[in-house]
């Protein structure tokens, strides 16, 4: 039964804060508590402008709403979000989340506690108490609200010990004093401390010998700062919609956070053995090869992968007639199977933008690919050449890519799929096939001299006021534009990072629907909270040196911290 709203003074402490503030919006006013009421599992606020905007990266939104809620025996979760809901939010189809709110009375989970907090010089804040200990605590910190930045600072202990955060190469303890972890999928060969091709906004805590956890559910490009005692989230829009996990184990804080987000799918037994992979073959005969090699030198061989090498002029659902010709494919297959062993193909998803290519007539007939600002298609550049992007959130994508990988795979009935190039990865910057002959293949960007085009910082999609720390010239760079259009009307700008966690999806139901009692194995390089129910990952690209081994060996920990073991 839902309690009256009570006094306000009897949940609010009042703070003094002295010195610097962390942030990069130190002098903006924060915000007051217009209300107050308890909730049957927590309370809610609504929450005012304190003061004059500050406009500093954006348009200060003036009234929000603020949602704590005790959902399990081990999570709490705090929202904070715009009065009128027009911010982008992640909806529940694309990453359904455990909406439980199991705490009856609202008082405590798994020993966290919530409660706000007001200053005069910087307006309310929260903590996430654990007994009487601050696990999260903003006060003192002016909450930043605008349409195109949020920015939320919490204290940390001196020296605090942060594992997760990612994608990004480094090593597996992030750095407390001087970290920032950029979240922006990007094709990047795992440069060291940069952002690569997933984004997973959560870490774990190891305080006083517990560990405890938080979440930001949020897909919009962000950096978070580990520096002089504190956690600042600095975030291009959306809302701040946390998460916080009581452990008190690592093991405890993976539990939790899965719950929340998706258990880890179960892989098939074969994909934990041995398997061979890579880039470069140059017939299907090479790859027997291969795999003999394995068998005369005694070593126990579970899967061979196969490359965009088979394809025919790198097309998705295609066979190159003269080096990996259909039949050769199929008989390479029935031999590993007769041993017991697996194939594994590759797919991306960009699609060649060719009439004359029947993946893409159907695509178009059925409007499934991504769409510029002015509605005309989104062609890219990727390896067949000018390319068509998938837009997963059209009505038709799911039925067209079930229908694309059903025709493929009844020509070759592959046990498991490699999904590439789904941050999503384009070579050119922008538009660049529109009004380009069909099937033309232009040289690849880096074997050329053009020139990068001329930034558009006019337009706030395409140059947000606060730059992230994405190492390219804009965030358009390497995939699809910002300012590109979704069926839902949402610009890409809002939903980049969650390409390859959707493609995964409709991959995986399509695998699903065609064996339902097969455990299916997809492997995606882009990730996103939640993609481990759904795919398996790997590290990307690298050098192959001694120090890509050692940080293989971080990353693998990272993604057990974000649900994805394998």
């Amino acid at each position: 039964m839902r309690r009256a709203a009570r006094a306000l003074p009897a949940l609010l402490c009042a703070v003094s804060v002295a010195g610097h503030r962390e942030g990069l919006a130190s002098d903006c006013p924060g915000y007051r508590v217009a209300h107050f009421a308890d909730t049957p599992h927590g309370f809610s606020a609504a929450l005012t402008l304190a003061g004059p905007p500050c406009n500093v990266f954006g348009t200060d939104i003036g009234d929000l709403l603020l949602h704590a809620t005790y959902e399990t025996s081990g999570r709490l979760h705090v929202h904070i979000e715009d009065a009128a809901r027009a911010q982008y939010q992640i909806p529940d189809a694309v990453l359904p989340l455990d909406r439980r709110c199991g705490v009856e009375g609202g008082s405590s989970s798994g020993g966290l506690r919530v409660k706000l907090v007001h200053s005069e010089e910087s307006g309310v804040g929260f903590q996430v108490l654990r007994g009487s200990e601050a696990i999260f605590d903003t006060a003192g910190r002016p909450l930043v609200f605008e349409d195109q930045y949020i920015e939320v600072t919490s204290r940390l202990p001196t020296d605090a010990n942060i594992y997760g955060l990612g994608e990004t190469p480094d090593w597996f303890r992030r750095d407390p004093r001087n970290t920032t972890r950029t979240l922006w999928n990007r094709d990047a060969p795992d440069p060291f401390r940069e952002n690569v091709y997933g984004s997973h906004a959560v870490y774990m805590e190891l305080r006083g010998g517990q560990f405890h956890g938080a979440y930001l559910h949020n897909s919009h490009g962000m950096d978070v700062v580990l520096t002089d005692g504190a956690i600042q989230y600095r975030v291009l829009g959306g809302t701040a919609d946390f998460y916080f996990f009581a452990g008190p184990t690592a093991l405890d804080v993976a539990d939790q956070y899965t719950q929340l987000v998706g258990r880890p799918s179960q892989i098939p037994y074969w994909a934990l053995g041995l398997h061979n992979c890579r880039w470069g073959y140059r017939s299907v005969g090479e790859v027997d090869q291969v795999i003999a090699n394995y068998s005369q030198a005694r070593i126990p061989l579970e899967a061979a992968w196969t490359d965009i090498d088979y394809m025919d002029a790198r097309r998705d659902f295609t066979f190159d007639s003269g080096a990996f010709p259909l039949a050769g494919m199929q008989r390479q297959l029935a031999e590993l199977h007769a041993r017991g062993q697996k194939m594994v193909l590759i797919v991306d998803p960009a699609i060649q933008a060719n009439g004359s290519y029947a993946p893409y007539a159907r695509g178009r007939e059925m409007d499934v690919f991504v769409r510029r600002s002015d509605g005309s298609e989104y062609i890219g550049q990727v390896w067949p050449g000018y390319t068509a992007f998938p837009d997963w959130f059209a009505p038709n994508a799911s039925r067209w890519w079930a229908g694309e990988l059903g025709r493929f795979l009844g020509e070759l009935p592959v046990d498991g799929l490699w999904i590439d190039m789904n941050e999503a990865s384009s070579f050119c910057t922008g538009s660049c096939g529109s009004g380009r002959p069909a099937g033309e293949v232009p040289e690849l960007p880096w074997l050329t001299d053009r020139p990068h085009r001329p930034v558009n910082r006019s337009n706030p999609l395409l140059a947000p006021p606060y730059a992230i720390h994405n190492p390219e010239a804009e965030l358009s760079d390497k995939t699809i534009e910002t300012t590109a259009l979704h069926a839902n009307g949402v610009a890409e700008y809002h939903v980049h990072n969650l390409y390859g966690l959707m493609e995964s999806r409709l991959t995986r139901d399509a695998l699903v629907a065609r064996q339902p009692a097969a455990r299916p194995f997809v492997l995606s390089r882009s990730t996103f909270a939640g993609s481990g129910a759904v795919a398996s990952h790997w590290t990307g690209d690298n050098s192959a040196t001694w120090l890509d081994l050692h940080l293989s060996i971080a990353t693998v920990l990272d993604f057990g911290v974000f649900g994805i073991p394998m």
